[in-house]
């Protein structure tokens, strides 16, 4: 990926995609004022540069799923193999390479109670040099997800996104969505790119575009599918990006988590199982700026007990769950 920090246009653009991810060129472009033209070539520039994606993501809650986050602890030399066979798997969506080197972790989701037992007992890279291997199932999400990270949309004026919101789908309804092998087919290659067209969409699933219309509405209204516009921090100034584990009073677990959801720092949120109970992912400038995120903000918040800070050193995933058959 090239070492690009997004200008004023294409932090705009990127604010406007998480609005609308599949919005028309041309509609945003008459938002921005600018061409279609325009718009069109500086997204396929960033997309090209790996510096924009528009992802379909799959809420896997909706599907009956549980979402687990998994750290490992291990030798240096080990923790480029055990990472990249981590991020291999089709049911881990982020693989993070932590604290110098010794440290992973990674999210992914399980559907039963024995592929829980599986993952931790047979799935994950077995190696003498892994030390250890703690997981923490999500118990509620703040930010992060369908939730989106407040650093990505603070380009746009009020009534710029006014003029881009869609309407709002329905809200889901209750219990898991069952879904059939079209289903699959179409949320696969959403994931790999969320604005593809609805002919290609029809290519891949046999359907007409008629019913991929129709299907994807019914996912979208169903809370299903949801779409995420990745950019990495780095790409909009922020080059210090940590994973924080925090030990919280637990009659304090949901307002800290709200806290939380409200820094532009915060990319992720959750509570969560385990010897800690609130988890977070943060980007801030640089290290300085680190270091008075969690000393004036984390430290000013009410039932914070204990914090441990893990640096990430280097991205080896991003992206959904790829959903098996």
């Amino acid at each position: 990926m090239e070492s690009v920090i997004l200008d004023d246009l294409d932090r705009r653009l990127v604010h406007a995609l998480n609005i609308d991810p599949r919005a028309p060129f041309g509609r945003i472009a008459d938002v921005l004022g600018v061409s279609d033209q325009t718009i069109a070539r500086r997204y396929r520039r960033l997309r090209a540069s790996g510096l924009v994606r528009v992802i379909g993501s799959v809420d896997t809650a909706r599907l009956g799923y549980t979402t687990w986050v998994i750290r490992l602890r291990c030798t240096p030399d080990a923790a480029g193999p055990v990472s990249a066979a981590l991020a291999r798997r089709t049911d881990t969506f982020w693989v993070h390479l932590l604290s110098g080197g010794t440290e992973i972790a990674c999210g992914t989701t399980v559907r039963t109670a024995e592929e829980r037992g599986a993952l931790l007992l047979q799935r994950l890279p077995r190696t003498g040099r892994v030390s250890s291997v703690t997981a923490h199932s999500q118990l509620h999400l703040f930010v992060g997800g369908r939730i989106t990270w407040p650093g990505v949309v603070a380009a746009l004026s009020a009534e710029e996104a006014d003029r881009l919101r869609p309407e709002p789908p329905p809200p889901p309804g209750e219990g898991p969505v069952v879904l059939d092998d079209g289903d699959r087919a179409l949320l696969g290659a959403l994931a790999l790119d969320g604005r593809t067209g609805h002919a290609e969409l029809a290519a891949v699933t046999g359907w007409s575009e008629s019913t991929v219309r129709r299907r994807m509405d019914r996912l979208v209204a169903g809370g299903v599918l949801f779409y995420d516009v990745d950019v990495p921090p780095e790409a909009l100034g922020y080059h210090a990006e940590a994973r924080l584990w925090m030990s919280v009073r637990p009659a304090d677990l949901a307002s800290v988590g709200r806290a939380l959801a409200g820094h532009v720092e915060v990319t992720f949120a959750a509570a969560t199982t385990g010897p800690t109970n609130l988890m977070a992912g943060v980007v801030c400038r640089d290290d300085q700026a680190l270091y008075r995120y969690l000393t004036e903000r984390i430290g000013a918040l009410e039932g914070v007990e204990r914090l441990e800070t893990a640096p990430v050193i280097r991205t080896v995933k991003r992206g959904g769950p790829v959903l098996k058959p």
